[in-house]
């Protein structure tokens, strides 16, 4: 199961990880981000701790979905060394973020 981001903890869990980070910013009510979960769901299984993968419930915790500029949901970040260096907004495969996820261990 991802890891749950909050304003509280995101600094820590995300900005300051050794690892790669993939947050996906979601809402409850949100359809296509009910789409997302298995998705997100199947790369944390894959790549197991070589990766964390955290879901931020923006109607919840604003304060990073706003410093992101997170207009639409579901939008998934990628985050490597404190800095966002991917961005996905809406519905994507597996292979989508597999590939990048490769791409992004094998630097």
């Amino acid at each position: 199961m991802p890891v749950i981001a909050t304003d509280q903890n995101f600094e820590e869990l995300v900005l300051k990880s050794d690892k790669p980070v993939i947050v996906d910013f979601w809402a409850v009510w949100c359809g296509p981000c009910r789409m997302v979960a298995p998705v997100m769901d199947q790369l944390e299984q894959k790549y197991g701790d070589k990766i964390v993968v955290a879901k931020l419930d923006v109607d919840k915790e604003q304060k990073y979905a706003g410093e992101y500029g997170v207009r639409n949901i579901p939008t998934i970040l990628v985050f490597q060394n404190g800095e966002a260096i991917g961005r996905q907004v809406g519905v994507a495969p597996f292979d989508v973020f597999d590939k990048a996820i490769a791409q992004l261990l094998a630097e």
